[in-house]
């Protein structure tokens, strides 16, 4: 099992407009398509300001890019990034491997 960590910052100011289009235009294609979501927050007060972080658990990298590119074909995918783009400073990805003795509770959505 692998956890896929993105990070985004996003624009100063433009935080709630960058929630608001997440929620309403990829969130829905990432929970059809990318299954099992470990994670999603915002920074609030304390360290860098308006970052984003999720995180979402797959089998291994191949299962990773299978269901990567299943939603990357949706054609509001596309339309999702268009305007997200302008709201972001920078992205940073990280892929995790848990340690030996950790076990993620049963992934969901893994079919």
């Amino acid at each position: 099992m692998i956890i896929d960590h993105r990070t985004y910052n996003v624009k100063i100011g433009k935080l709630a407009e960058f929630l608001k289009l997440y929620e309403t235009e990829c969130l829905p294609l990432q929970l059809k398509h990318l299954g099992h979501c470990v994670g999603w927050y915002v920074s609030n007060e304390i360290g860098p300001l308006s970052q984003v972080v999720h995180m979402w658990a797959y089998k291994d990298l191949a299962d990773r890019d299978a269901r990567r590119a299943k939603m990357a074909a949706e054609p509001g995918f596309g339309k999702y990034l268009e305007k997200a783009g302008p709201l972001l400073v920078t992205m940073e990805n990280k892929i995790l491997k848990p340690a030996a003795f950790f076990k993620l509770p049963e992934l969901r959505g893994q079919d």
